[in-house]
C-alpha cells in the first residue's frame, strides 16, 4: 500500500472537481505470496526449454571420445598417422581438439584423445568405429571420456537382477490348425473407432474378436501372420493368440510408419514428428526386437527420403538405407555397419533386395558421358555379380519376381533432352523392359520395347509370365509375356481396350484380377491365363482396394472411407470371379487378410499334389454340399427360434391385454370397447362418395 505523489493528487483535482475523495488512495499490485503458500510448479515446467541449454559440468567432456588400439609409432611417422586418422574421424563432425599422449621417447602409447563440436558427434563416433579394424593387427576400442566416471560408480556389492515370471503366451500359429484351412481377416470400421477379426468360413464368415477402439488409426498384420500391429499415439502394440491378447509394446510417441523385417524379429517404427536432432538420442526411427521388446537402435531421419527407409534382406540378417552417393549396409544382431563402412555409389537413385538371396539390385543414373547401370550386387563379399549399362535413361523401376528367378527394371528412355537452369524435361518418351535371368550362367539380360505409356507392370508370383497395362485411358491394353530359359521374352496374349489401371495375381499363380480402381468406376475382370480365358466380369462401384486371400480361393474388393465417404462395404468374391458377399459398413475403412507363413512342402510336393487334386476335388465338393446343407439347417432352426420367440412373446403381451379388460372398462365410462372395436354391429356407418371425373365415349353403329 502506497499514497500516491502530491503533484498527480493536486492535477487530478484542478482536471475533474467533482471526483470521488476515496479516489485519492490507490492500491499498487501486490505480488508477494501470501503467508504459508507453497509453490507446486517446478521450475522444469516454468523454464524447461532455458533449463535445456544452461551449462552443465560435464559439457566439453561429453564431447570427447578416447580410441584404444591406435598403433604405436616413432616421432618419425606420428604425423602421417595423424593425418590418416584425422581423415577416418573427421567424417563424423567438426574435430576440435585431438591429443597424442607420447612416451619419454616420443613415441605414441597406442591412445588418442579427440574433442568434437557436440555431444551427439561423439555419440556417431562410438556407434561407428568401435571395433573398427584398422589393419590386421589393430582394432579400435572407442568410449567416451564420461565412460570412465560410469564405471568407477559401480557398486562393490553386486545385486543379481530379479528374473521376470514367464508370460504364457499361448500358441500364436493357431490359426493354422484350422481343418477347412479358412484365413482369417481383419476389418477397420466406424472411422477408426472399431476393429473385427473374422474367419472366412461359408456361407458367413465368423466374427472371433471385435473391439472398440482398438487402435486410432490403422491396423497391419505382420509377414507371416503372428501378430496384429495397432496404432496409438504413444506407440504401437502387437496382439496374438486365440484371444488375440497383448503381446509387446513399443513406445514411440507419434508413430505414424511401421515396417517388420521379413522373419518377424524386428520392427521398424518412424515417428515423423520426432525432433531426433535436437536430443543426443536419435528418436525419429527405431528398431526393435520383437521377442524382448528392446530397443536395438535408433537412427536420425531425412524427410527426403522415401518410406520405407530401411529395406530388409530375406533371411533378417541384412537391412540397408540409401543416402547421397551411398549404400549404408547394417548386419544383425550388432546393427552396426557391414565392414564397418558404406558402399560409395556415386549417384544412386534406388535399390532393391532379391526375394530369395543376399542380392542387391540398384541403379545409377546418368552423369554427363557416363551412362546410367544397373548393378547386381552380392552380400557379405560386396561381389558385382552382373552390371547392364544404359543410356538415354529418364528413370527407372524394378520388380523382382517373388521366386527370385527373375529381375525385370523398367527403363524410362527419352529421344530428346532439355536442360534448364533448375529443372530437366524429357521428350520421345517410350519404354523398355530390361529381365534379368537370375537363375542362368553369367545372368543374361534380355530386352521388350513398349512404345506406349506403361501404366503397371506385375509378376506372376509362381511361374513364368508378366503382365504390363500400357497406354492412355480408355484404351489401355493388357498384354501377357512368358519368360523362357535361353529366350527373350514372348507376348502369348494381348487385350485390347481394357479399363483396367491395376493388376492383381493369386499369390500361387495362374489367376489374375484385371481392375479398373477409382476414376475407373471398380471395372473388373476375372483372368485364367493357363489358356487366358476370361471366367467370369464384375463392378465393384468406386472400389479403392482388391486384395487376394493367402491361398488364392478368394479375392476382397472394397470402397474404403479414406478414398470415399459414400458407398463404404467389402465384397468377397471367388477365384473364378463370382460375387459371395456384399457387407456394407458405416465408415469402412480397411480389410486385411491374415498372411501365412511360406508352404513347408517342396516344388515336387505341389506339383504331385496338383496332378492328382481331382482324386480329393470329389471328396471337397461332399464336404461343401455338406457344409451348404449344415448351414440351410442352421439358419432354419434360426428362424424357427425366432419365430418361437415371437409367438411366446405375443401370447405374453394377450394376458396381459386380458388382466387389463376390467381396468380400461372403468377409465371408457363402462364401455366395453373390446367388444366393439373391429364389429360393425354397434357402430355407425358412413358412406362418402366423391365426384372424380366424367368421360364420354362415342360408338360408332
Amino acid at each position: 500500500m502506497a499514497r500516491r505523489k502530491e503533484s498527480d493528487r493536486a492535477q487530478q483535482n484542478n482536471d475533474d472537481s467533482d471526483s470521488n475523495p476515496n479516489d485519492e488512495l490507490e492500491e499498487e499490485p501486490d505480488f508477494d505470496d501470501p503467508e504459508g503458500y507453497e509453490d507446486d510448479i517446478s521450475e522444469q515446467d516454468l523454464m524447461g526449454d532455458l533449463i535445456r541449454q544452461r551449462p552443465k559440468e560435464t559439457d566439453g567432456v561429453e564431447s570427447i571420445v578416447v580410441i584404444d588400439g591406435v598403433p604405436q609409432v616413432g616421432p618419425e611417422r606420428i604425423e602421417k598417422l595423424q593425418n590418416v586418422l584425422k581423415k577416418l574421424f573427421q567424417k563424423f563432425g567438426k574435430i576440435t581438439n585431438e591429443y597424442y599422449p607420447l612416451n619419454p621417447d616420443g613415441s605414441t602409447k597406442g591412445h588418442v584423445f579427440i574433442e568434437y563440436s557436440n555431444a551427439s558427434e561423439a555419440l556417431e563416433v562410438l556407434k561407428g568405429t568401435n571395433g573398427y579394424k584398422f589393419d590386421k593387427n589393430h582394432t579400435f576400442t572407442v568410449n567416451l571420456l564420461t565412460d570412465f566416471e560410469k564405471y568407477n560408480d559401480i557398486l562393490d556389492k553386486w545385486e543379481n537382477p530379479v528374473p521376470q515370471p514367464f508370460k504364457e503366451q499361448g500358441c500364436l500359429q493357431y490359426y493354422l490348425l484350422d481343418q477347412d484351412a479358412c484365413d482369417q481377416f481383419s476389418v477397420v470400421y466406424e472411422q477408426g473407432d472399431k476393429v473385427a477379426v473374422y474367419l472366412n468360413t461359408q456361407p458367413e464368415p465368423s466374427l472371433l474378436e471385435e473391439r472398440p477402439r482398438w487402435t486410432e488409426t490403422l491396423v497391419r498384420w505382420s509377414p507371416l501372420g503372428t501378430y496384429l500391429a495397432t496404432f496409438h499415439a504413444k506407440g504401437i502394440a502387437l496382439w496374438g493368440g486365440e484371444k488375440f491378447q497383448q503381446i509387446v509394446r513399443f513406445s514411440h510417441p507419434g508413430v505414424q510408419f511401421i515396417d517388420f523385417s521379413p522373419c518377424e524379429k524386428y520392427l521398424v517404427s518412424f515417428s515423423p514428428l520426432a525432433d531426433s536432432r535436437a536430443t543426443d538420442e536419435p528418436q525419429a526411427i527405431i528398431i526393435w526386437d520383437v521377442l524382448s521388446g528392446l530397443k536395438r537402435r535408433a537412427f536420425n531421419a531425412d524427410k527426403s527420403q522415401a518410406l520405407p527407409i530401411f529395406k530388409w534382406s530375406h533371411d533378417d540378417k541384412y537391412f540397408a538405407r540409401m543416402g547421397v552417393d551411398m549404400l549404408s549396409v547394417y548386419e544383425t544382431p550388432s546393427f552396426g555397419l557391414l565392414d564397418k563402412k558404406s558402399i560409395k555409389v556415386q549417384g544412386i537413385r534406388d535399390f532393391a533386395w532379391s526375394p530369395t538371396d543376399n542380392t542387391i539390385a540398384y541403379w545409377v543414373g546418368e552423369e554427363k558421358d557416363t551412362p546410367a547401370r544397373v548393378t547386381l550386387l552380392e552380400l557379405p563379399s560386396r561381389n558385382e555379380v552382373r552390371v547392364k549399362n544404359l543410356f538415354s535413361v529418364a528413370d527407372c523401376k524394378m520388380y523382382w519376381q517373388k521366386s527370385g528367378d527373375y529381375l525385370c527394371v523398367k527403363v524410362d528412355r527419352y529421344a530428346k533432352l532439355r536442360k534448364d537452369k533448375s529443372d530437366i524435361k524429357y521428350s520421345g518418351i517410350y519404354y523398355n523392359l530390361e529381365v534379368f535371368h537370375m537363375r542362368e550362367k553369367q545372368i543374361p539380360v534380355d530386352s521388350v520395347e513398349i512404345k506406349e505409356t506403361i501404366q503397371a507392370f506385375a509378376w506372376e508370383p509362381v511361374g513364368t509370365k508378366f503382365a504390363v497395362i500400357h497406354g492412355e485411358p480408355p484404351s489401355t491394353s493388357v498384354s501377357f509375356y512368358e519368360v523362357k530359359t535361353g529366350q527373350t521374352p514372348t507376348m502369348v496374349k494381348k487385350y485390347e481396350r481394357k479399363p483396367c489401371n491395376q493388376l492383381y495375381w493369386a499369390p500361387s499363380g495362374q489367376f489374375i484380377v484385371l481392375a479398373g480402381l477409382r476414376s475407373m468406376s471398380g471395372a473388373l475382370e476375372f483372368v485364367d491365363t493357363q489358356d487366358f480365358t476370361v471366367m467370369n466380369t464384375g463392378e465393384h462401384f468406386m472400389a479403392t482396394d482388391v486384395e487376394w486371400d493367402p491361398t488364392g480361393r478368394y479375392v476382397s474388393t472394397a470402397v474404403s472411407w479414406w478414398g470415399h465417404k459414400v458407398d463404404n462395404a467389402y465384397w468377397l468374391w471367388s477365384f473364378q470371379g463370382r460375387i459371395l458377399k456384399r457387407v456394407a459398413l458405416d465408415k469402412f475403412c480397411q480389410l486385411q487378410w491374415r498372411p501365412r507363413p511360406p508352404s513347408l512342402l517342396s516344388a515336387q510336393q505341389i506339383k504331385d499334389i496338383k496332378k492328382t487334386l481331382k482324386k480329393y476335388s470329389a471328396q471337397f465338393e461332399v464336404k461343401d454340399r455338406l457344409k451348404m446343407t449344415k448351414a440351410s439347417k442352421e439358419l432354419v432352426e434360426k428362424r424357427r427360434k425366432l419365430m418361437q420367440e415371437y409367438e411366446d412373446l405375443r401370447k405374453q403381451k394377450q394376458e396381459e391385454y386380458a388382466e387389463q379388460r376390467r381396468r380400461r372398462i372403468e377409465l371408457r365410462n363402462n364401455v366395453d370397447t373390446d367388444e366393439t372395436e373391429g364389429r360393425g354391429g354397434e357402430l355407425e356407418e358412413e358412406t362418402v362418395e366423391f365426384f372424380i371425373k366424367e368421360e364420354t365415349t362415342f360408338i360408332d353403329e
